[in-house]
């Protein structure tokens, strides 16, 4: 792990090698094609793609995940694990619960009444990454807001092994969460399916869920045509420490965010050389007991350490990266959190470890990466809703504001915008 000390704000891009350069060329063609064959030709090329690149074959009707395949997902799953995510749900649920807002309405003027009403969309879909870590947990954290929200249909996608299933704990999560309309498609293949609808696979309004570079420069390119959440890269954890933190904590959860991916990255920042020192020492040890060491290996390359002489000059450094998870265990940390205006969510002190956000203290993981944290919330209620705007002018209403709409409009030399207000004065 490097480690640089004090280093000049004109070094800090370089230092962090995390620029949005967006995909390689050769994903952005191979997500290119497949997006305008599915696009063109529907469910035969969904078939045609599960076969190539999940190594099964199956029918149109075989793409939707049935009743039996939901029912026998219960029996596959151990007591203890359900008991689990059954608690993380709860948690999850009364979060998010406690962000609905009711409608704002406000006379701005005696007769001028204006209205913002929260509509939920209509249609979303859900991209569940399976695989290697099936993340039955990212089923929670959007299933959960999306029906809370209250939207009219909610579909998920998610890739089928070679033999043709979902992973039974995606299959039971999504059934505690009310959710029905399951697809076998994984990839780029399911985020076209979602954004543009086969015969089988419906479109949907607002596309959710992380995944690989393919997955993420197929958001990207369907955005065009079809909301998405947000954009993403690479999962990230940023720690800033002083002498007050624990360095066997400090590097478990460094370790625990390079496990996602080979292009993860960790970063520590610290006050104290010393904490600096005796996390270097319990990192290898710590790494080596790891059962995605080889993913962790190189993932570590790309993260590092920096020492600063003060907590303003790390607060700065955090707020320039904008990290997707930022743990604050120094002293005084309610103190530190002010100072921090971009990150995609917080987690303080020695015992708030990020695992607990990833699964289940209630806040939700879907978070902007790479610098989004700038501009763009992670997932939340808001996410699945719209805001309407509702007015409505009395004609006393339309005697105070007429004038000034007439003016205003007759400035732009909007004539006919002029005249729906005067024609409405004369009557």
């Amino acid at each position: 792990m490097k480690t640089y000390v004090n280093p000049e704000k004109k070094d800090w891009p370089e230092i962090l090698g995390r620029q949005k350069t967006g995909a390689p060329g050769h994903i952005r063609k191979t997500v290119s094609d497949i997006i305008a064959d599915v696009r063109n030709d529907g469910d035969a090329k969904v078939l045609e793609y599960t076969k190539i690149l999940d190594g099964y074959d199956t029918d149109a009707h075989g793409l939707r995940v049935t009743a039996e395949e939901m029912d026998a997902s219960e029996a596959a799953i151990p007591d203890d694990l359900k008991s689990a995510i059954k608690t993380a749900a709860e948690n999850i649920r009364k979060f998010h619960s406690a962000q609905k807002t009711g409608d704002v309405v406000v006379e701005t003027m005696p007769g001028v009444i204006c209205r913002q009403k929260n509509v939920p969309i209509d249609n979303v879909g859900l991209y569940i990454p399976g695989g290697t870590a099936p993340l039955f947990s990212t089923v929670l954290m959007l299933a959960i807001p999306a029906s809370i929200a209250g939207c009219r249909r909610i579909i998920l996608c998610s890739p089928a092994g070679k033999d043709g299933k979902i992973a039974p704990v995606i299959l039971f999560t999504a059934k505690l969460c009310g959710v029905s309309e399951i697809y076998k498609a994984g990839g780029a293949v399911a985020i076209a399916a979602m954004a543009y609808g086969t015969e089988t696979i419906p479109k949907t309004d607002k596309i959710f869920g992380p995944g690989n570079a393919y997955v993420m420069e197929a958001k990207q390119q369907v955005s065009q045509d079809c909301a998405i959440d947000m954009p993403a890269g690479p999962s990230e954890v940023m720690i800033m420490a002083d002498d007050s933190a624990d360095p066997e904590f400090v590097s478990s959860d460094f370790l625990s965010q390079l496990e996602h991916g080979r292009d993860s990255q960790a970063i520590l920042l610290s006050t104290s050389e010393k904490l600096l020192n005796e996390v270097a020492e319990v990192l290898p040890r710590q790494q080596s007991m790891l059962s995605r060491k080889d993913i962790v290996d190189v993932s570590m390359t790309k993260s590092m350490a920096v020492l600063f002489s003060t907590e303003d000059e790390m607060a700065e450094f955090a707020n320039y990266y904008a990290p997707e998870h930022l743990i604050i265990a120094t002293k005084d940390y309610g103190r530190t959190v002010e100072k921090i205006r971009n990150a995609g969510s917080v987690f303080l002190g020695n015992y708030s470890t990020e695992s607990a956000g990833d699964y289940a203290s209630g806040t939700n993981h879907t978070l902007p990466t790479s610098g989004w944290a700038v501009s763009c919330s992670g997932v939340n209620l808001s996410a699945f809703m719209k805001k309407m705007t509702i007015q409505e002018i009395t004609e006393r209403g339309l005697e105070n504001i007429g004038p000034v709409i007439e003016k205003m409009a007759l400035a732009e030399g909007l004539d006919a915008h002029a005249n729906a207000v005067r024609i409405r004065m004369k009557r």
